[in-house]
């Protein structure tokens, strides 16, 4: 039975995604699984010789509501559009004028930050790419779910 779900995203630059999806969704490094000290020394467990890239990122929600994001390092580029991708719901209440200005104020903001706009659907919500090309939708919601 499910008990949980990871979003899992092969990127170029775990680093620079990390930072940006931090930024994005209020999320922060996790830390290692007990007992180690280190992402690294975790890593170290597992004697992977292929050429995979290697390096990755694990965040997580800070309020533990939202699934972990994990950013693992691979060498191939992305080739074409993603067939899932992250909805981000910034805004939450108040009329829909309000709502629709939150929305196109967090798109500015991750663009100011790497994201590029590719639509925008009036009222409802915006489709961005991530610094490596991931869309991902920002959008709100009327009520509390």
């Amino acid at each position: 039975m499910l008990f949980k779900v990871d979003l899992t995203m092969d990127c170029a630059d775990a680093g620079r995604m990390a930072e940006f999806y931090k930024l994005a969704m209020g999320y922060v490094d996790e830390p290692p699984p007990a007992p180690f000290a280190t992402r690294e020394e975790w890593l170290a467990q597992f004697d992977d010789d292929e050429e995979d890239g290697g390096g990755g990122a694990w965040l997580h929600d800070p309020t533990g509501v939202a699934p972990r994001l994990c950013l693992l390092e691979v060498p191939e580029p992305k080739t074409a559009k993603n067939r899932l991708h992250i909805d981000l719901r910034v805004a939450r209440g108040g009329t829909p004028e309000q709502r629709w200005a939150a929305i196109t104020a967090e798109a500015d903001r991750l663009v100011a930050a790497g994201a590029s706009r590719l639509a925008e659907f009036t009222g409802h919500h915006i489709v961005l790419a991530d610094p490596e090309g991931n869309e991902f939708c920002l959008g709100g919601q009327s009520t509390v779910d």
